[in-house]
């Protein structure tokens, strides 16, 4: 007779179950290796991860190499409730990390908003020193962002695998990665940079500029060429991060894989397409930007349109409403504790996309 066990959750006990009810448990969340448990027939208690063939004797929550151990399959309709519920059950750990760059942005910012940082031609010894202290403080945080960013992967894909992992242990595993997704962040940022700023100030340039015929024919063909590369880069840079922490590739890789993988199902109809989806998760997170900083979005809408309809007018009124109105303080905080939940719903949205493509 195969042995079967008892599990004890929260001080009530289930079972007797056998192995394969056990691992059935497990995949779904309800048994963790940290649960109490003992054979039916003995009355000493010991972990669930010392059952035989039921948990690994090593978990770490990613290999060196592939781990298809990381990719339960979650439905297209299960992806956005089992984001919330995994982001509630890890709040504090996704806090942690959210933490380890938004401390040190916050500390820059309060010191800016304290000190008179006006240039002066002799600014006071504690001027000098807040502002160095300022410097330090987003430059850490900078530093720390590929951190954050390869731990929210980490972080995820152990809760979606259904396995504990301590934050320390998160961070242990995230700092390895340190290198590849620094290098990797700042390609993709320099490229979303470029293609946004430099079409603006063209666009801006021709507006200010004065209002023709011509005018207008050259900044709406910048923009259209704007949307069409932010679109290719959105495409090819879909699933970088995925890649490069969750299956250990290397740049080049990294950036190949994510554009096969955003391109692919095409033979599944659109609203079941990685991209597609993606630019659902992407367009519901936007979405949330946008009502957090709503009051700020509306005095920059505000001030445009009371120009009237002169294009001249219009982008100097844009430029002179963006350099005085600032967004909320609080609305900030509260969007960079919120935005674990897209890192969390891209790495299920990557989990589900790489584990039906390799079906």
């Amino acid at each position: 007779m195969a042995d079967e066990w008892i599990i004890r959750v929260d001080g009530k006990e289930y079972g007797p179950a056998d192995l394969v009810t056990l691992r059935e448990w497990k995949t779904e969340g309800r048994l963790l290796a940290a649960n109490d448990a003992r054979r039916s027939d003995s009355d000493t208690w010991s972990k669930a991860d010392e059952i035989p063939g039921l948990f690994e004797p090593s978990r770490p929550p990613v290999q060196a190499t592939a781990t298809p151990r990381l990719h339960p399959p979650v439905s297209t309709r299960s992806i956005l409730p089992e984001t919330f519920a995994i982001y509630t059950r890890g709040f504090f750990k996704y806090l942690g990390l959210t933490l380890l760059f938004l401390g040190p942005s916050v500390c820059a910012q309060l010191i800016g908003a304290f000190v008179d940082t006006q240039p002066t031609a002799n600014p006071s010894v504690r001027t000098l020193v807040a502002m160095a202290f300022a410097a330090c403080m987003l430059l850490l945080a900078l530093v720390l962002t590929p951190v954050y960013i390869a731990g929210i992967q980490i972080l995820t894909a152990a809760f979606a695998a259904g396995e504990r992992i301590s934050f320390f242990a998160t961070l242990n595993e995230a700092v390895k990665y340190w290198p590849r997704i620094a290098f990797l962040w700042v390609f993709v940022f320099l490229c979303y940079a470029f293609w946004i700023v430099v079409p603006t100030g063209i666009i801006l340039t021709v507006a200010l500029g004065g209002p023709s015929l011509g005018s207008i024919f050259v900044a709406l063909l910048v923009l259209a060429i704007m949307v069409w590369v932010i679109g290719r880069l959105f495409v090819n840079f879909m699933f970088w991060q995925q890649f490069a922490v969750l299956e250990s590739c290397n740049t080049p890789e990294a950036l190949r894989r994510s554009r096969e993988l955003a391109r692919s199902g095409s033979d599944l109809p659109w609203y079941r397409r990685p991209l597609w989806r993606g630019v659902f998760i992407v367009s519901l997170w936007s979405a949330i930007v946008i009502a957090l900083n709503w009051p700020f979005v509306s005095q920059l809408y505000r001030a445009a349109g009371n120009s009237g309809s002169d294009p001249h007018k219009m982008a100097e009124s844009f430029l002179e409403a963006a350099k005085n109105i600032r967004p909320s303080f609080s609305a900030g905080i509260l969007q960079a504790v919120l935005k674990p939940l897209l890192g969390s719903g891209c790495v299920l949205l990557f989990l589900d996309s790489n584990l039906s493509r390799e079906d």
